[in-house]
């Protein structure tokens, strides 16, 4: 419920003030209820019908045995490994890899462009992906070789940073537009909210997803003799 909950709000609330200016962009009150029947008759459905699935798979598995429940120190990491300059850096790459893209892509949206080569914008997005995808497990892996393990939700944000960049160009790209009414900036920068807050998902998942892949296939090429190992911690 939570990004459908909030993108219909943040779009309720433009609608009426679309209506307030008697707008001919704003949507019928049939459409909007039309919406609601796809989110309450399709989307949650299908939300609850995935995680009935989700619950019934085997719980995560771990390629290495646990062998010590308390958690290591970690120990004092560098500059260019702490956790705001990984994130910032990690959705630099990302959004140059589609920046020239995604400026077309706004020249259609709010200039009354017209954009046709999808195929394009298709090759474009696995790109996007990909970079990603290696730019966060690179990352991740100086922090596992500087013995920093909470790399989850790094992870995600690092590939996920790539939504501020976009979100910042969209500002700059503002000024084309060259706005006299107050409801203009209203109506772009909550429409370019929502875009980067749907990217922000899109990459951080892409980000955690190629992560866990990673970590799991590089631990489960260590060879450890677990056996010896008890006997060592028995004695």
């Amino acid at each position: 419920f939570l990004f459908p909950g909030l993108c219909y709000t943040l779009f309720l609330f433009l609608d009426l003030v679309l209506w307030g200016y008697h707008s001919t962009a704003s949507i019928p009150l049939l459409s909007m209820l039309a919406l609601i029947a796809l989110w309450f008759g399709i989307s949650v459905p299908l939300v609850f019908l995935g995680a009935f699935f989700g619950y019934k798979q085997e719980p995560l598995s771990y390629p290495i045995k646990q062998s010590n429940t308390i958690a290591r120190p970690i120990p004092e990491q560098p500059w260019y490994l702490g956790t705001i300059f990984t994130v910032m850096v990690g959705g630099i790459l990302p959004f140059g890899a589609c920046f020239v893209e995604f400026f077309f892509i706004l020249s259609s949206m709010w200039m009354n462009q017209y954009y046709y080569v999808f195929g394009f914008a298709l090759l474009v997005f696995v790109i996007l992906i990909i970079t990603c995808a290696e730019i966060t497990v690179v990352l991740i892996y100086f922090q596992l070789c500087s013995e920093d393990y909470h790399w989850w939700w790094r992870s995600f944000l690092t590939s996920g940073s790539t939504a501020i960049y976009v979100f910042l160009y969209s500002a700059i790209y503002f000024s084309r537009l060259e706005p006299v009414m107050w409801v203009t900036y209203v109506l772009y920068f909550s429409y370019m909210t929502m875009l980067s807050l749907a990217i922000f998902l899109v990459t951080g998942t892409v980000g955690f997803t190629s992560c866990l892949w990673f970590t799991k296939k590089i631990y489960s090429s260590i060879k450890v003799d677990w056996k010896r190992y008890e006997g060592s911690n028995q004695s």
